[in-house]
């Protein structure tokens, strides 16, 4: 008599690998079934499950060689046997090649058997399957057991934004400074604007930061859209205020009572005193201009051409400065700054970048402060 038994019937599998979908090939798991199979083909079948659920592929493709070895095999026979083969592959990865592999690397992932799933990906590579996918797969399992710097090398020749983020997560969790920034970075040229805040943030707890510098960080949160709170605003005012940039400042104050982030009476007092600082100096450049031309040194050339800066008047702004920079300065990384940031505003892109890189690399907190204008000018169409 034929005995009725359970067998194994496919069922798909996916899962999600920090936002990457994941799917696994056909995985088989035990379902009640109505199958016709003889003791002979049965009871090895059996035997060949429990001994994949072990761990003991080929003593399992033992036994199911046994059950082929019945003879006279009844289409409901066969395809227990297949079946059977699929589902040892799955448990073991042997028995059937390439997608034996594939199979068993999604298994240990989804199981949490992170190093398994990374041996299981050299079984891929070593058969030319591997793709973009299972490497993304790779190095988000050594992230989840907390090897940052294998992550890191694994993601390094990775463009999607998955594996820059999880790249960039593996830094900042290491302590991998430079990785993160180089990756913040990569991010916002790739268009991920909002990771402008994360380094911005980085760069303010520079040691040794001048007001001026500050400012400039502050400039970046106002044209990214990155302002924080009203602290930031009122901040970003008084130091342009302090630089001899009121229109600037006047500039600020109003976008923050437009977004309504301010709102009192010393914010009313501000955009006041700026606006009336702005009149004052947009009716007396002419002086200013011909003082500065006057002048040995460059200083106050700089000086107008931020001004000039501020009024959005960038031809003159660009003028100014490299007046300036031509006579000398006392302060040569913040000439070119200034001279990035005119030509910048003028849409000279590829002169801005020029300009910042010419920032004194001895000047570790000027190059820094660069870095970000260059990035925000590459940035700009």
């Amino acid at each position: 008599m034929p005995m009725k038994t359970g067998f194994l019937r496919a069922a798909a599998m996916a899962f999600l690998l920090g936002g990457t979908a994941f799917t696994a090939t056909a995985v088989l798991v035990p379902q009640a079934a109505e199958a016709a199979v003889r003791p002979a083909v049965g009871n090895p079948l059996k035997a060949a499950i429990a001994a994949a659920n072990a761990g003991h592929g080929a003593e399992a493709l033992a036994k199911v060689h046994e059950a082929e070895s019945a003879g006279s095999l009844t289409p409901a026979e066969q395809q227990a046997i297949s079946q059977t083969k699929e589902y040892v592959s799955a448990k073991t990865g042997q028995g059937g090649g390439a997608t034996a592999c594939r199979t068993k690397f999604a298994n240990d992932y989804s199981a949490g058997r992170y190093r398994d799933a990374i041996a299981d990906a050299d079984c891929l590579r070593k058969g030319g399957g591997l793709s973009g996918n299972d490497q993304l797969v790779v190095a988000q399992a050594y992230y989840l057991m907390g090897d940052y710097a294998a992550t890191i090398r694994e993601t390094r020749d990775m463009s999607s934004s998955q594996a820059q983020e999880l790249r960039l997560s593996a830094a900042f969790k290491s302590g991998d400074g430079d990785t993160y920034r180089t990756v913040l970075q990569q991010l916002i040229r790739g268009g991920n604007t909002k990771y402008w805040n994360n380094v911005l943030t980085s760069a303010e707890n520079a040691h040794g930061l001048k007001d001026h510098q500050t400012l400039d960080l502050l400039r970046l949160r106002f044209l990214t859209g990155n302002m924080r709170n009203k602290d930031d605003y009122t901040t970003a005012a008084e130091l342009a205020l302090q630089a001899g940039s009121p229109q600037e400042a006047a500039n600020i104050v109003q976008k923050g009572l437009d977004t309504k982030t301010l709102s009192d009476d010393r914010a009313v007092r501000l955009l006041g005193l700026a606006k009336a600082q702005a009149a004052k100096d947009s009716a007396a450049f002419p002086a200013m201009q011909k003082a500065a031309d006057a002048s040995k040194s460059g200083d106050a050339d700089v000086k107008l051409g931020e001004e000039y800066w501020g009024f959005a008047r960038y031809a003159d702004a660009v003028t100014a400065v490299q007046n300036g920079i031509a006579k000398g300065t006392a302060d040569p990384a913040n000439a070119q700054i200034r001279l990035g940031l005119a030509l910048s505003g003028a849409g000279k892109k590829d002169a801005a970048i020029s300009a910042f890189n010419k920032v004194p690399k001895t000047d570790a907190n000027g190059t820094l402060i660069a870095g970000l204008w260059s990035l925000y000018a590459s940035t700009q169409h």
